[in-house]
Formats: C-alpha cells, structure tokens, sequence
C-alpha cells in the first residue's frame, strides 16, 4: 500500500545518515589514524563493515522498492553503450569474483546499437544480476555474460554455473524478499529484493526479463530494452 512504502521510505532515510557514519568511523578506526590496533581488533572492525555494508545495501534496496511501489522512481532514457556500461559494472566485482576464483567473461557484438533507456536504472538490474551470479557460483566457476540485439532491443544475458535454483522455487523467483531453498542451504547472503527490483524496472523500461535454470547446474538470466 501507498501508506507502506511511504513508511519503508521514512524509516529507510533515517537509517542511511546514522549508517553512513557508522561505516565512516569503522573504516577510520580500522586506517590506524586514530591509533594502534591489535590483529584481533581488526577482525572484529571487519565483521562490524561487513555487517554494516549488507543494512546498507538492505536499506538502499528498501528505499528503491518504496519508489518502486509509490510510482516516484524517476525514469530518465537516453542512449547509451550497454557494453561499457557492463564492463564499467564487470571491473566494480573483480574483487569479489577473485576471492573464490570466479572468472568473468564479457562476450558481445561489435556492432551493437546503443540502449535506449535510463542508464543510472540498467546498470541497477545488471549489478543485482552479475552479483546473484558471481554469489551462487562455485569456487573457480564462470560467469558468462552475452550482448547482442534481437530485433528493435538489446538482449543481455548472463550464464553461470553455480548452485541453480529449484524447479519448485522458480515461480516466485521475482517476489518480493523471496529467496530459493538452494541460497538458504548455502547460506548466501542476499536481501530477496535484487530480483523483484530488477523486474520492476524492465518493465518500466518496455523490456521483458527471464531466466532458465537446472537445480546444481547453474542459472541464465537475461532481459531485453529498446534501441529506439
């Protein structure tokens, strides 16, 4: 309901600020500036940021879904290249995708047309969906991203093979805060919000979104967005 989000909206901005300097401090804390720190300590202070960056990704996630849901996100297309906009998001997760070995592979067409759409949105959807699959692969895995155009859109797609999800899971992949019984067995963190955000945006965008998925063989997810 409209009283909802407003409430999810209200609750979530008042969070950010007190959040935002929580993650200040600990991060200069951790830097020594503020004096020596035991081995130990840092430990903790990493626990503490981790902690700190998953409510702040929840939060920032909730405050998208109240504009989501109260019609305010605002919607800005223009053209732009879907493919330095991928690799822009590719080099963001290296670091994430080295910790367990996770090969990323950018696989497109050299001619293809630029997007037609809000980019500052797109690049919403293809993080919420490179993190997903960077997340549920397994150590030394590969995630294989396609761009090409079919017909009046560009097709983006990504491929892994990790954990899959399960065949009675999979109609309600894209609801809100859902998550499949495979994320909860391998206890990967996740908010259950990426998945229904990113829905609601392609649609927004006049595109479409889909997956294919085998349980314990890996997923494909993809979705389309007009060049003109």
């Amino acid at each position: 309901s409209r009283l909802k989000s407003e409430f999810i909206s209200i609750v979530s901005h008042q969070l950010r600020s007190p959040l935002s300097n929580l993650k200040w401090t600990i991060e200069l804390l951790m830097s020594g500036k503020l004096g020596r720190i035991e081995e130990k300590q840092i430990e903790y202070f990493k626990i503490i940021k981790e902690n700190s960056n998953r409510m702040h990704e929840l939060i920032s996630d909730l405050l998208t879904v109240s504009k989501i849901e109260s019609a305010k996100l605002p919607f800005k297309k223009q053209k732009f290249s879907m493919e330095e906009l991928t690799k822009a998001l590719i080099n963001e997760c290296k670091v994430v995708a080295s910790a367990t070995n996770v090969e990323i592979v950018l696989l497109n067409n050299k001619n293809l047309p630029k997007a037609f759409s809000d980019p500052s949105h797109i690049k919403l959807v293809i993080g919420n969906l490179l993190d997903n699959a960077i997340r549920y692969t397994k150590e030394k895995g590969r995630v294989e991203i396609n761009l090409s155009q079919k017909n009046n859109d560009v097709l983006f797609s990504i491929k892994d093979n990790g954990v899959g999800i399960p065949e009675k899971d999979q109609k309600y992949i894209f609801q809100k805060f859902f998550r499949s019984g495979n994320a909860l067995r391998h206890q990967t963190k996740g908010s259950g919000l990426g998945l229904y955000i990113s829905k609601e945006v392609i649609k927004r965008a006049k595109g479409k979104i889909g997956f294919d998925s085998k349980e314990n063989k890996g997923s494909t997810f993809w979705f389309t967005i007009p060049i003109k």
